[in-house]
């Protein structure tokens, strides 16, 4: 894996979480500070059939602190339960305007137990800033919450 490095780093963190929320709010705040095109990182909870914003970091706060199931980039994840991947934001009829100068964006699902439980939600203000590695660190970093919540 590309991002190994910066994997094994996370793992740390996560373990020495005291809890799920701390543990996602470790990983939120470490891959908004160091990857340099991840400009927002949110995690969203599934409750009902709502996405509820958990641990965030950016510049700005989201207005969508709620996400019905089915809407928006993220809702479509809570359907699929799928990684979705928008190479540029305005061409996606499904992408829920939160701020201008967001360009991408990429959406993975956390299973619990063969479960739909949350996502990890990233912007960025670069035209197709989410390929193929970033793909794989983030599916293996939901796994790793997975397991923590």
């Amino acid at each position: 894996m590309k991002y190994q490095e910066r994997f094994d780093d996370i793992t740390e963190l996560v373990q020495g979480a005291n809890t799920a929320e701390d543990a996602q709010a470790r990983v939120v705040e470490h891959l908004y500070e160091r990857f340099r095109c991840y400009d927002w990182v949110g995690i969203y909870r599934l409750e009902g059939e709502e996405l509820m914003l958990g641990p965030w970091k950016g510049k700005a706060a989201t207005e969508h602190v709620r996400i019905k199931r089915g809407e928006g980039v993220c809702g479509a994840c809570a359907v699929s339960g799928k990684t979705e991947v928008v190479p540029d934001v305005s061409a996606d009829a499904r992408y829920l305007a939160c701020f201008s100068e967001t360009k991408s964006e990429i959406v993975v699902p956390i299973i619990k137990n063969g479960r739909f439980w949350g996502e990890i939600d990233i912007d960025s203000s670069t035209l197709n800033a989410f390929g193929p590695d970033d793909v794989e660190f983030l599916e293996a970093l939901a796994k790793l919450l997975a397991g923590r919540v």
